[in-house]
């Protein structure tokens, strides 16, 4: 019997004991943030091509033609001159739309090829394109997007002819990205 009861009182103990008690398992924070950001999709529409207008070629001789981004005074070299027969020459120019007051980033291609349109055999290549932001004073690729979700720009670039250039109408084709930053 003494036996019983000490087992007893050693179940009883352990009971009492081992009652619910609970480590802390859970934490509330309070104040949490939440949010989201709503954009419009980014519209680019091109208002008037890059065109480096009507060129005069000088016996044997190649060069450049350079058309600011912002201008359509076109620079000369080698042996290459102006000529004031239509068409005149034209900066490539955007205007893009999207979000209110968001930056932006533009994608330039980094040349363009231009074929000869009769025979196609024939190329020439448009390099050191740059892009000029609307009130811009220096060339640029961003850009933030007006209080009503407009901006515009202007591209130009350098035409190289060769020595022995085909003469001919040249045309091509190449991409302009905008996306938001």
């Amino acid at each position: 019997m003494k036996k019983s009861i000490i087992l007893f009182a050693a179940i009883a103990m352990m009971a009492i004991f081992t009652t619910n008690t609970m480590a802390q398992t859970s934490a509330t924070v309070t104040g949490t943030t939440a949010g989201a950001k709503l954009i419009v999709p980014m519209t680019l529409t091109q208002t008037s091509p890059l065109h480096f207008g009507v060129i005069n070629l000088l016996a044997g001789a190649g060069g450049t033609v350079i058309l600011p981004s912002n201008s359509t005074t076109r620079t000369f070299t080698g042996g290459v001159a102006l000529s004031a027969v239509a068409p005149l020459a034209t900066n490539a120019a955007y205007n893009v739309t999207g979000t209110m007051n968001v930056t932006y980033a533009l994608t330039l291609p980094t040349t363009i090829t231009v074929t000869e349109t009769t025979l196609g055999l024939a190329t020439m290549t448009i390099s050191s394109i740059l892009a000029r932001f609307n009130g811009a004073a220096a060339d640029a690729v961003t850009s933030t997007l007006s209080a009503t979700g407009t901006d515009s720009f202007t591209v130009g670039g350098t035409l190289t002819i060769a020595a022995a250039q085909v003469a001919g109408i040249y045309a091509g084709t190449f991409n302009v990205t905008v996306d938001y930053n």
